[in-house]
């Protein structure tokens, strides 16, 4: 029976990684609205005053080491720091799993919805932003040429999975590490996230923005375990139920 449910499981979050994968198929066609929502996103940004991406990365392009790191963070870390943690959870905190899997579902399916209906090509396809592609620079790069590569949608980066992935991977870890001095610490993966989506040209700062404002809706649908409460009402529980009896005690004998 266990091995069954693993199995399912297994199946379950399989059929989730491959639909962010092979989101591709919803954007067949809208290449140039693609570019076109990219360069009205970018207007609107600097309309909005916010930090321009293309300065951020300006000042990491001159150390090779960091523009390095950040692609391999962007490569590597993304989905097998998910994995990793879906794994943990399954083994150890199965009803905070069942949250964290539920959350993810339900925010890639609402993304895809978005990815279908707003194509949007990354700063590092947009020349007159003059952002690059640190990937094909620098290496090492998960994306083949735009016309070519068949297995990833380039033309989805609103919004961002990356940001939004990595805010329900940490929020799992807090949850699970409730009690511990540097459970906050968590928090610092999706900031390195946000940062390296960023420097490396994948997206924009408003994509984190949607991605957390779709991840607030989620939030507000899916069910929050409620076996996370249980060990703080165990400890209030206790003094209350022996208050009586130590009081039956201290009263003198006749």
């Amino acid at each position: 029976m266990a091995a069954r449910r693993a199995a399912r499981e297994l199946l379950l979050v399989a059929v989730l990684f491959l639909a962010y994968k092979f989101g591709r198929i919803l954007v067949e066609g809208h290449v140039d609205e693609a570019m076109r929502n990219a360069a009205s996103v970018w207007d609107f940004e600097r309309l909005l005053h916010l930090p321009s991406e293309s300065a951020l990365q300006g000042s990491l392009l001159t150390h090779d080491f960091w523009v390095r790191a950040a692609n391999c963070f962007y490569a590597y870390v993304h989905f097998p720091a998910t994995a990793i943690t879906l794994i943990w959870m399954y083994v150890k905190r199965p009803e905070i799993y069942l949250w964290m899997r539920r959350t993810l579902a339900t925010l890639t399916a609402f993304a895809l919805v978005v990815h279908a209906l707003y194509p949007l090509a990354p700063p590092r396809m947009l020349t007159s932003a003059g952002m690059v592609d640190t990937g094909r620079l620098f290496g090492p790069s998960v994306y083949g040429s735009p016309s070519t590569d068949t297995l990833s949608n380039q033309y989805a980066a609103m919004p961002s999975l990356h940001v939004g992935w990595a805010v329900v991977v940490a929020l799992a870890l807090v949850a699970a590490s409730a009690g511990h001095r540097w459970r906050w610490v968590w928090l610092a993966h999706p900031v390195i996230t946000l940062l390296v989506v960023v420097v490396t040209g994948n997206h924009y700062w408003v994509d984190a923005v949607a991605a957390m404002g779709l991840l607030a809706v989620v939030l507000a649908l899916v069910p929050r375990p409620a076996t996370l409460e249980a060990p703080s009402i165990a400890v209030v529980a206790v003094p209350v139920q022996r208050a009586p009896e130590e009081s039956n005690t201290s009263l003198p004998s006749t």
